[in-house]
């Protein structure tokens, strides 16, 4: 038996990367996938190239009305949303903390914070109203400790981490299971800074306990374990996947 079989799920961020990674894994145990990101025709590719679960949903996670859009459609369609994956984010302010302005505060606020809240308080009524579900939130190990000329992206990074803990308090008895993952330095676009420059990448990585450069799908099977019965005793946790390099002071 599949893990998720049957379940309804939906992915932010599923264009590429850990949200790709994610609906792929979530399709090969039996989920039916709602993935979402700005540009359909890139949606359309990775849906033909992932399977026939995949439904493609042009969706701008900062805007307000296409959260709420793709919800009732989704709700409509399918009935149920059974696993919410809050992965979309954005790092578009790095630099000098003293050096960022309310515009860049703005931004990375609407996208890697206001979108999950909008997403949750949609999504969690039904499940709530069915006594389970799951939300996994995607925050990072800049989250818990500062990221060097990364103020923006670690303060909400951080505030997600603490609102998967108070949703998670709350919902919790109502049959809502909330978790987030932490994943570290993982080869993606968003991250490709760290990586695409050898030098930087084999300074980063050989200082890990775990010595290889981290990717999505190693983050997606975590996601798998939380969004099934697997995680069912699991909530308002945030689960480090960064080859260990946290332990030894690394972001």
């Amino acid at each position: 038996m599949s893990l998720l079989q049957d379940k309804v799920a939906i992915v932010t961020g599923a264009s590429r990367g850990i949200g790709r990674a994610i609906a792929e894994a979530f399709v090969r145990e039996g989920a039916t996938v709602v993935i979402c990101g700005r540009k359909q025709e890139t949606l359309d590719q990775v849906a033909l190239e992932i399977g026939k679960r995949v439904k493609p949903v042009a969706c701008h996670v900062g805007k307000a009305d296409h959260v709420r859009g793709l919800v009732d459609s989704i709700t409509r369609e399918f009935g149920r949303i059974d696993i919410l994956v809050n992965n979309a984010a954005t790092n578009v302010a790095q630099g000098p903390a003293i050096a960022m302005d309310e515009g860049q505060f703005d931004k990375m606020v609407e996208v890697n914070l206001k979108s999950t809240f909008r997403f949750i308080n949609l999504v969690a009524p039904g499940m709530c109203e069915r006594g389970s579900g799951s939300i996994i939130n995607i925050a990072s190990i800049s989250g818990l400790r500062p990221q060097f000329h990364g103020l923006l992206y670690s303060m909400t990074k951080a505030a997600l981490i603490m609102m998967t803990q108070s949703y998670a308090l709350e919902l919790g008895p109502k049959g809502v299971r909330v978790n987030a993952i932490a994943p570290g330095l993982i080869q993606t676009v968003l991250s490709e800074y760290y990586w695409k420059n050898e030098k930087l990448k084999d300074d980063i990585v050989s200082k890990q306990p775990i010595q290889h450069l981290g990717q999505p799908a190693e983050v997606a099977e975590l996601a798998v374990l939380l969004a099934g019965d697997g995680g069912s005793y699991m909530t308002g946790q945030t689960i480090v996947v960064d080859g260990g390099a946290t332990l030894v002071g690394r972001l």
